[in-house]
């Protein structure tokens, strides 16, 4: 199979606008992430998909790939299927552009999933440990059936547990997607869903429309930069983990 990380990079963010151009430790965070997801190896590809000039510019000096947007977009996996529509692939693998710290087994055991002819999607999820995390809505939550194939995802505490007494383990939504192609393509192609727009959660598009999504566990816990605030946990980390 061929396997490719499509990385939407737009400029426009409502909480922490231009983010992608932001200096992270020497580089543009953009850069960052481009530069870490080809350090995995896990890819045949890798390609920035960007509605702006300024971000292909960043990319074009790293050497990279870019795929400039003709059209206007709602979501990242819009982006990214505009972009994959001419391409040669199996697998595509959407990698958030504001996570500049990409994990090399992750990616791995996310693209061999697909190795079973069942699985057309397929996202991560890391286990929660830390009862304020369960509880923020901010924080997607998942529950799987027994082979590993998501039931719902929510910004609610899932499941709810009844007794108290009762021992179960509860799952952050790590959004990092892999398709086959022509699942990606017909997946942009449906109408917005009524749970997703209530959970403002496009993932429940696919469930609510039949596609089973496959959920790969992961210990790492990725750095997405959201605001200011964020970004100097990521600078403290690159330094930490980086510069000794």
């Amino acid at each position: 199979m061929k396997n490719v990380a499509l990385i939407p990079a737009r400029m426009g963010a409502t909480r922490f606008p231009a983010k992608l151009i932001a200096d992270l430790c020497g580089k543009p965070l953009i850069a960052r992430t481009y530069l870490s997801t080809v350090a995995t190896g896990v890819f045949d590809e890798v390609m920035v998909v960007t509605d702006h000039e300024d971000i292909a510019k960043i990319i074009r000096k790293e050497g990279g790939k870019v795929f400039i947007s003709q059209r206007e977009h709602e979501s990242g996996s819009d982006r990214i299927a505009e972009a994959v529509l001419e391409m040669d692939a199996d697998v595509v693998v959407n990698v958030q552009g504001d996570e500049p710290f990409q994990d090399k087994k992750s990616l791995q055991d996310l693209v061999e999933v697909f190795s079973q002819d069942t699985v057309e999607v397929a996202s991560m999820m890391s286990r929660i440990y830390d009862p304020e995390m369960r509880d923020n809505p901010n924080v997607v939550k998942v529950v799987t059936d027994k082979f590993g194939f998501a039931l719902y995802f929510s910004r609610s505490s899932i499941p709810f547990v009844r007794d108290p007494g009762h021992v179960v383990s509860f799952y952050k939504h790590i959004g990092i997607y892999a398709y086959k192609k022509q699942t990606l393509l017909d997946f942009t192609n449906l109408k917005k869903s009524s749970l997703e727009q209530a959970e403002m959660l496009e993932q429940l598009r696919l469930l609510e429309n039949g596609f089973r999504i496959k959920m790969v566990e992961s210990v790492h816990h990725a750095v997405a930069i959201d605001t200011k605030d964020d970004l100097k946990k990521a600078i403290d980390y690159y330094v930490n983990s980086f510069s000794k």
